[in-house]
C-alpha cells in the first residue's frame, strides 16, 4: 500500500515555517490588544443556512465553493468559508450587544473553500479577521482600516496599494445594479462565461472580472459613485478625509466591490504587486444589514480579513519575517555529563533562553555539526572531564572563541550576555 498524503488543496505547515506564522500572529495580537479588540473563537462548522442567508445565495462562495455535508442527524452543515458570519451568529446568540457599546472582536483560524489550489490560495486556508459591531460612525470604518495598516506595517511590509470605494446603501446599490445591467445587456454575448452567468444573478461581481475583453467593455460602464445618495456621498467623503488625517494614503477605485452580499458603504482592499495574480492581502468593509439578516437587532458593523497564507508568502518574498534562532545548543557525552546537560538546559529555559539539548547520544563530531546547523549563538559542551569538574565548555559559534566556566556560574554568565546583546555591545 502507498503512503497517505495530504488532501489536495491542503498543506502541512512545517516547523521551519511555523516561526513566521507565530511572528505574524503575535504581531497582530499585540496591535489588536492595544486597540482594545478581544479575541473570539467560533466553531469551524455551522448550519449551512448561516452562510446562505448571510453571504447570499447568488454569491460564488455559496453557489460553488462551500464544503457542505449532511451529518448523521440529516442536518446540513458547512465548514466555514469565512469568519464574519460565525462571529455575527455568536454576537446574536450570546446577546453581546447587551454589554453596551460597540463590540470589538477579532479571530484567527482555518477557513474552507473548494477552489483551484494555487500559490497563496488553498482549500483549507487561514484568516485573521476583525469585526467592530455596534457603531455606524465613519470613525469606526477608519479605525478598523487603521488597525489593519498598523499590522501590515509592523510586519515590515512596504509598497502596498490601498483601494477604497463606497457601494452605498441598499437603495443606492439597487439603482446602480439596474444601470449596470442596462449597460451590459447589449454586450451579453461578448462577456466571458462567468460574467454572462452573473449578469442577472450578481451583476456587481462582473466588475471583478479578470477577463480582458470584459474589462474593455466595462470601460464605458456607469460608476457606483454616480449613484450614491447625498448622504452616502457625504459619508464616503468623511471616510476619505479621516483617512487622510491619519496619513493613510488610498486610491478611490469605483470598480471595487466585495464578493459577498452583506457589504454596504465602505469597501476596501490592500494589495501587493509581489503576489502576482493573488494580490489582495487584506479586504473588508461595512456590513450594516448582516446582523438583522441573521435574526439579530439592527446593528451597524464593519470588519476585514487577512489571508495568512498570502501574508506568509509575501513576508518570505520580501524577507520581512525575523529568523528565530536558538540561544544555546547543548552537546554532551557520557552518563554523568548527559544528566548535567539536561539540568543546565532546563535551567536556561527557565531563565528565558532558547536552549536545544542534543539527545542523539552520537559522537561529539556529529553533535557539533548539528550545533552549527542550529543557528545557535553558542554551544555548551559537556564530557566526562567537565562532568567531574562541574564545568562546561562554552564555544561561540560565530567566532569560534571558547572558554571554560563553572556550571554554577552559567545563569549569571548568560544573564550578562543577554544584557550586552540588548545594549548592542556584543
Amino acid at each position: 500500500m502507498g503512503s497517505i498524503q495530504a488532501i489536495r488543496g491542503t498543506r502541512d505547515i512545517l516547523p521551519d515555517e511555523v516561526s513566521t506564522w507565530q511572528f505574524v500572529e503575535a504581531t497582530a495580537r499585540e496591535i489588536l490588544n492595544r486597540a482594545a479588540f478581544r479575541e473570539i473563537r467560533t466553531p469551524i462548522f455551522e448550519q449551512t443556512d448561516l452562510f446562505a442567508r448571510g453571504m447570499g445565495e447568488a454569491t460564488d462562495v455559496v453557489s460553488k465553493e462551500m464544503y457542505t455535508f449532511l451529518d448523521r442527524g440529516e442536518r446540513s452543515l458547512t465548514l466555514r468559508p469565512e469568519g464574519t458570519a460565525g462571529a455575527v451568529r455568536s454576537y446574536i446568540e450570546h446577546g453581546l450587544q447587551a454589554q453596551g457599546g460597540p463590540q470589538r472582536l477579532w479571530y484567527v483560524g482555518p477557513m474552507f473553500r473548494y477552489e483551484r489550489p494555487q500559490a497563496g490560495r488553498q482549500r483549507q486556508f487561514h484568516q485573521l479577521g476583525l469585526e467592530l459591531l455596534g457603531s455606524g460612525d465613519e470613525r469606526a470604518d477608519v479605525e478598523a482600516i487603521a488597525v489593519a495598516t498598523d499590522i501590515l506595517q509592523a510586519l515590515g511590509l512596504k509598497d502596498l496599494k490601498f483601494d477604497l470605494n463606497s457601494i452605498g446603501d441598499g437603495t443606492d446599490r439597487q439603482a446602480f445594479r439596474s444601470a449596470l445591467v442596462d449597460y451590459l445587456t447589449p454586450y451579453k454575448t461578448d462577456l466571458d462565461p462567468d460574467s454572462q452567468d452573473r449578469l442577472n444573478r450578481n451583476p456587481l461581481r462582473i466588475l471583478d472580472s479578470k477577463d480582458q475583453n470584459t474589462q474593455r467593455i466595462l470601460d464605458g460602464a456607469p460608476s457606483i459613485l454616480d449613484h450614491l445618495s447625498p448622504a452616502s456621498k457625504a459619508r464616503f467623503d468623511r471616510v476619505q478625509q479621516l483617512l487622510a488625517d491619519l496619513g493613510i494614503a488610498c486610491k478611490v477605485n469605483p470598480r471595487l466591490v466585495r464578493g459577498l452580499d452583506y457589504y454596504t458603504h465602505t469597501v476596501f482592499e490592500i494589495q501587493s504587486d509581489d503576489l502576482g495574480a493573488q494580490a489582495t492581502v487584506c479586504a473588508g468593509g461595512r456590513y450594516d444589514g448582516l446582523v438583522a439578516e441573521l435574526g439579530g437587532p439592527e446593528t451597524p458593523a464593519v470588519g476585514w480579513a487577512m489571508g495568512l497564507e498570502r501574508l506568509i508568502l509575501l513576508l518570505q518574498k520580501v524577507q520581512a519575517a525575523p529568523i528565530v534562532k536558538t540561544d544555546f545548543y547543548l552537546v554532551s557525552r557520557g552518563e554523568k555529563a548527559e544528566a548535567q546537560a539536561l539540568r543546565i538546559a532546563q535551567q536556561l529555559r527557565q531563565a528565558g533562553f532558547k536552549a536545544e539539548l542534543d539527545l542523539s547520544g552520537s559522537a561529539f563530531g556529529k553533535q557539533f555539526k548539528r550545533a552549527d546547523r542550529s543557528g545557535a549563538a553558542a554551544c555548551l559542551i559537556l564530557g566526562d572531564a567537565e562532568a567531574e569538574k562541574r564545568t562546561v565548555q562554552l564555544k561561540w559559534l560565530t567566532t569560534g572563541d571558547q572558554s571554560e566556566i563553572q556550571q554554577a556560574d552559567i545563569a549569571q554568565y548568560c544573564d550578562d550576555w543577554r544584557r550586552l546583546m540588548a545594549q548592542g555591545t556584543m
